[in-house]
């Protein structure tokens, strides 16, 4: 597919969806109005509640006539039965892996993965952001329930939303071929009219010729700011770039606030962010741990000109190896929306840090072991990713050893997340 880059596009409607409760319902409703074409990528596809629903209105699509191409990724999602993926392509769906690991090194491969999350219904509505399709994104999971953002979109930037798509898909479409075919991804759909005020532009990380867009769009933003700036990651562990974008702007009178995970669902990442806060917090940044749930958001404003949603992370992973997706938004009310969620977040939900507590990491990086290790840690992926780059492969679920024999689909589960869906249809979206 040919190269295009990166364009502001006008016209949008967006509509900020938090969690699973907001953001399954309105995916599975689009999903059953689809009449064409169905595109999804995952990082995690678990068969749970959630994956067995997405199933079931995936297999539906399929069977009255809808395209449908979903992708998970080889690493996050390695279990799936056999009995689930057959339900799937028996029915037509085009189930693909990203770059599946060997069968005796399934969990050795955490680089260059595919971390996007990404569905496009017909062309006409979108959704990106940071939820995968498993069913710890959602309330009754319990403790260990994430919280997490996602956006959908009506109106023009929604046909290269589905460019960015297709464009994954292209090599498995290629059927082996040695010669390349154009994907005629455009084909019969045309780009959707104007449906609101937003300006939007899509952003992807990749291996090859945008390694730094998402990271450069922050730090743009960053120096653009002039009163306030609020970012909620969840695996916080930047590089000396960004972190000196964040330093400037707090010392030049911009009221910085980070939103960083208190209670992770991986401990070393916690950890690996509080190297770096006594440095932030000198230059008067100010730091929120979120300790309520796992965070898992990746969304951030500035001012009451510039917001992203997005699935990437602003660690090592994110910026340097694995293949992202950011919307990058410049609207008034999508920005308001967005810090009605976030200021009552840090108010209510978090505790703020002090910097009499980073005194013990203050003392590491005088003696020169914490600047020692942060550079190691900062550094090893973007030695990683000057290795020679492959072309990661995209291979049917089928012929992969994602494919064992994992849980068994449970009839009774699955009545249950039926019936909390019907309910959450009838309540409205903030």
């Amino acid at each position: 597919m040919r190269f295009r880059r990166p364009e502001w596009t006008q016209g949008n409607r967006l509509d900020l969806l938090e969690n699973g409760e907001q953001y399954f319902p309105a995916v599975f409703s689009a999903i059953e109005g689809a009449q064409r074409e169905i595109l999804i990528e995952t990082f995690i596809l678990f068969e749970d509640k959630v994956g067995l629903a997405l199933r079931d209105v995936l297999a539906a699509a399929a069977r009255r006539g809808v395209e449908v191409h979903m992708t998970v990724d080889g690493f996050g999602s390695p279990t799936l039965s056999e009995a689930y993926v057959h339900s799937l392509t028996d029915a037509g769906v085009h189930l693909h892996v990203f770059d599946p690991p060997p069968k005796l090194s399934r969990r050795l491969k955490p680089f260059r993965r595919l971390h996007r999350k990404i569905v496009v219904i017909d062309g006409e509505v979108g959704f990106i952001g940071g939820i995968n399709f498993s069913a710890d994104h959602l309330l009754d999971f319990g403790p260990e329930a994430k919280q997490d953002y996602a956006v959908r979109i009506h109106g023009p930037i929604v046909a290269q939303l589905r460019r960015t798509s297709r464009k994954i898909i292209a090599p498995a479409l290629q059927k082996r071929r040695w010669w390349p075919l154009r994907d005629h991804a455009d084909a019969g759909f045309a780009v959707p009219n104007e449906a609101g005020t937003a300006r939007t532009m899509v952003v992807t990380r990749d291996n090859h010729r945008h390694r730094d867009d998402i990271e450069r769009m922050y730090r743009l933003a960053l120096h653009a700011a002039q009163h306030e700036v609020i970012i909620a990651n969840a695996y916080f562990f930047p590089g000396y770039r960004l972190l000196k974008s964040m330093q400037r702007a707090a010392q030049r009178g911009v009221s910085v606030h980070l939103i960083l995970q208190g209670q992770p669902d991986i401990p070393w990442a916690r950890w690996a962010a509080h190297m770096v806060y006594d440095l932030l917090m000198r230059s008067g940044v100010h730091i929120h741990e979120y300790c309520e749930r796992p965070m898992h958001g990746k969304v951030a404003l500035v001012d009451d000109v510039w917001a992203t949603v997005g699935s990437s992370n602003l660690d090592p992973l994110s910026l340097s190896l694995n293949l992202e997706a950011n919307l990058i938004i410049q609207d008034r009310a999508f920005n308001e929306a967005l810090r009605a969620k976030l200021t009552p977040l840090m108010q209510d939900c978090c505790v703020k840090l002090e910097l009499s507590q980073t005194a013990a990491n203050r003392w590491w990086w005088r003696l020169g072991v914490g600047a020692l290790v942060f550079h190691v840690m900062r550094h090893f992926p973007r030695w990683l990713a000057r290795l020679p780059v492959r072309q990661q492969p995209i291979l049917p679920a089928a012929d992969t050893p994602v494919v064992v024999s994992a849980a068994k689909p449970v009839a009774a589960e699955a009545w249950q997340w039926q019936t909390a869906l019907q309910r959450l249809r009838q309540e409205p979206v903030d």
